[in-house]
């Protein structure tokens, strides 16, 4: 499994240097590796539903209890497949929507780098490992979604999103490391056996909470669901991938995944009911009002992710069989939808439904899929989405919420009935009436962008048909990795009972929504007044906010004046110092160790005095200069006076050479900064003796405090066994100079990548074009 995971990131690698290939015929190699994952995955299809679950142990990081643990069961195997397998459809489509694209390669590469992330996620059984491939799919979804980067919409989308997902991935590794702190684990398999302890513990609220921001920012909710309407912004494979079938839903695979750990109380199921509820009944409201294709199919998306939400609050064995089969359902008829806009917007130039329609005369083939992912979409008999519906109904009338059954009923029918409407305007608007004479010449699109999308709706009508084996081998294995146990499902096409009542009466109230429903220009503007109140304004006064604190802050802290720069630092060292000296206690001296100074240490003290004394009155940096070099030279002896040779030596080696380069460069340097005022004078003096006198508080603190000799002991004994040194001063000091060169590796590593870049940033002509 560990090479399913990363085989994507090691061709994203491998596009760098060979991308340029993938621009000629050879581009078809780049479906190999979906196509590949997606047949490995369904491998693993008849011994997960015959109840077995795989497991993969790699030691990565054990001291920080961060491993290659991979887990595939009834869960990762359905979110595994739906990666996979809409992800081949989307690198056939894309290969020719991007055709001719300069940044071809870059695309792939990004693509890949996010199917590699979304697999690690849904297959990680180590909370840290989790997280570390939820981040990676933030930042590889921040490049597909900023892809087309010359423009300043798609730039701040991709910002919006990355800013909103970041700040729910912050409060999610809060509440990982928390849960794992308290089992005593972060091993997701494990935790299940430390359930009772956790539900007991006074931070579960708070784990909740932080879980909870982490998947209603990924996966849209309210009041965070305003990113990922701007993210259409994205090229259209983009949204069919990212916005249909894969990272919108990592939350949703969150909350599933933890459901059997931190589920089952009423701090998860009302907060999960109330925002799911919520946010499914005020996205399908909102799609009815828009006007772009693109537009509908996000507002519905998030009103899909909301019913799941939703699901995973009520908790039942009902709800939980609902929830396993509407994820597949939403996932086939979302994926075809986005793909057949945008076709029609590539080969139209327009996803208006204003502008658009009687395409069904020269897409046939589009049509086809279209109307067929609508009808799943509305739930029409015979289709998996009219199953997938059924299943919903049966989740809200049979809920142990007696008090509140009605209106979960409610929400559920009018949500339902605003996505009916939603599917037709954006799968059979486009495709019926009469056909405008700017659209007769157009014909249809190279058969890999519209095969996949016919494909994946003819899924949708093929397991409307027959789902029990879809059923028994997909679903039912991920309800019961969801519900924790045996849910026994079985998928019938439809029971003759008040389920089916209520699906028929949805379907036709839909339609008839939809035809009374007609959307434009002005019904959008009005709508829109509303935008002051919005949450996305809200987050936008806030980032603002911020905005203008980090300009005071940056121009009060980072003015760019060195002076300024040490001042702060010294005073926060003073400030920390002090205070540590303050909660320490008095200092204690035993005064009879304290030895009478000789004249010869006298005499360099008042040598050094005298020299300091010019460095801070003289005009002259010549002055300045040799007065310090004299100040060194005074300590280099008063190492020698106390039996240190070789620091004496560093000390004045270091100092003259200091000197040397000072008078070399001085002529190079600027004059002395006149700084008028005897108050800046009095400041500096007053914090530079203030520093003294703290250095030299510690110094006695040190003096003061009784000799420990483990240490020395531990250097002595091992000093020449371990590092191959005699002299103990030179084995530690060899060891930390060690580490202090290798971070200045590091630094000198990212130095050199910000000078290339610089250098690289001479554009050639195609690259700027």
């Amino acid at each position: 499994m560990l090479l399913a995971v990363l085989s994507g990131l090691i061709i994203s690698l491998l596009i760098i240097p060979f991308g340029k290939l993938l621009t000629t015929k050879w581009s078809f190699l780049l479906t190999i590796l979906p196509a590949s994952l997606f047949l490995y995955f369904m491998s693993y299809v008849p011994a997960i539903s015959a109840g077995s679950s795989f497991l993969q142990h790699i030691n990565w990081i054990p001291s920080l209890g961060v491993d290659f643990d991979f887990k595939l069961d009834g869960l990762s195997l359905l979110f595994a497949l739906l990666i996979t397998g809409i992800g081949t459809a989307i690198f056939f489509y894309a290969r020719t929507y991007l055709k001719g694209y300069i940044f071809f390669d870059r695309f792939f590469g990004y693509l890949c780098l996010f199917m590699s992330a979304m697999l690690g996620v849904v297959l990680s059984d180590n909370i840290l490992l989790l997280f570390v491939f939820w981040e990676l799919t933030s930042i590889s979804s921040f490049f597909l979604i900023g892809f087309n980067n010359d423009n300043s919409d798609s730039r701040k989308s991709a910002l919006t999103a990355l800013s909103v997902t970041g700040l729910g991935g912050f409060f999610l590794l809060a509440g990982l490391i928390l849960l794992g702190n308290i089992a005593g684990t972060y091993t997701i398999s494990e935790l299940i056996d430390a359930r009772e302890l956790i539900l007991n513990h006074e931070l579960y609220p708070l784990i909740l909470g932080f879980l909870f921001l982490g998947a209603f920012t990924k996966s849209a909710q309210f009041p965070f669901h305003f990113w990922l309407p701007g993210a259409m912004k994205a090229p259209t494979p983009v949204s069919a991938y990212l916005h249909s079938a894969t990272m919108v839903k990592a939350g949703i695979y969150l909350l599933a995944r933890f459901s059997p750990i931190l589920g089952g109380t009423d701090y998860w199921n009302y907060p999960l009911m109330a925002v799911g509820g919520f946010t499914m009944l005020f996205a399908s409201i909102h799609s009815l009002f828009r006007i772009d294709l693109k537009g509908i199919l996000a507002y519905s998306t998030i009103s899909a992710l909301g019913i799941l939400t939703f699901l995973i609050g009520l908790g039942t064995r009902e709800a939980i069989i609902a929830a396993s089969v509407f994820i597949l359902v939403h996932a086939l008829y979302k994926a075809t939808l986005f793909l057949v806009t945008g076709i029609i917007d590539h080969e139209t130039g327009t996803r208006d439904i204003t502008a658009l329609g009687g395409l069904r005369k020269v897409l046939l083939p589009v049509s086809i899929a279209g109307i067929l992912a609508a009808l799943s979409s509305a739930g029409l008999p015979l289709t998996y989405g009219f199953i997938g519906k059924d299943l919903i109904y049966e989740a809200t009338l049979h809920t142990d919420y007696q008090t509140l059954g009605w209106i979960l009923n409610a929400v559920a029918i009018a949500t339902n009935i605003g996505l009916v409407a939603a599917g037709f305007m954006a799968g059979i608007k486009p495709f019926v009436g009469t056909l405008p004479k700017q659209f007769e010449n157009i014909h249809l699109p190279y058969k890999s962008m519209w095969i996949p999308p016919l494909i994946l709706a003819i899924l949708g009508l093929v397991f409307g048909w027959f789902p029990g084996p879809v059923g028994d081998f997909i679903n039912h294995a991920t309800a019961n990795a969801v519900y924790g146990s045996e849910t026994d499902m079985y998928l019938k096409i439809w029971h003759l009972n008040i389920v089916l009542i209520l699906s028929v009466a949805t379907l036709l109230a839909g339609t008839l929504v939809y035809f009374v429903n007609k959307p434009s220009p002005s019904k959008l503007k009005a709508i829109e007044k509303l935008n002051s109140i919005a949450p996305q304004r809200i987050f936008r006064g806030y980032a603002n906010d911020i905005m203008r604190f980090s300009r005071w802050y940056t121009d009060l802290f980072h003015n760019g004046y060195l002076r300024s720069y040490h001042l702060k630092i010294i005073l926060f060292a003073e400030l920390l110092l002090a205070y540590k000296l303050w909660i320490s206690g008095p200092i204690t001296l035993d005064l009879e160790k304290i030895t009478t100074p000789s004249f010869y240490e006298i005499g360099v003290i008042v040598i050094l005095i005298g020299a300091l004394y010019i460095v801070v009155t003289t005009p002259s940096r010549l002055t300045s200069v040799v007065a310090m070099s004299v100040i060194g030279y005074c300590i280099c002896l008063i190492f020698v006076f106390y039996s240190a040779p070789d620091l004496a030596m560093t000390q004045f080696t270091i100092d003259t050479l200091s000197t040397v380069l000072f008078v070399l460069v001085l002529y190079k340097l600027p004059s002395f900064i006149n700084h008028t005022g005897k108050a800046i004078l009095y400041r500096d003096g007053i914090i530079a003796l203030s520093f003294g006198v703290i250095i030299s508080l510690i110094a006695l603190r040190v003096w003061s405090e009784p000799i420990s000799e483990e240490i020395a002991n531990f250097y002595g004994e091992n000093a020449y066994i371990l590092a191959k040194g005699k002299n103990v001063v030179n084995v530690i000091l060899v060891d930390f100079r060690g580490i202090d060169t290798m971070f200045e590796t590091v630094v000198l590593s990212i130095a050199a990548l910000g000078v290339y870049s610089l250098i690289r940033l001479r554009l050639k002509s195609t690259e700027k074009e």
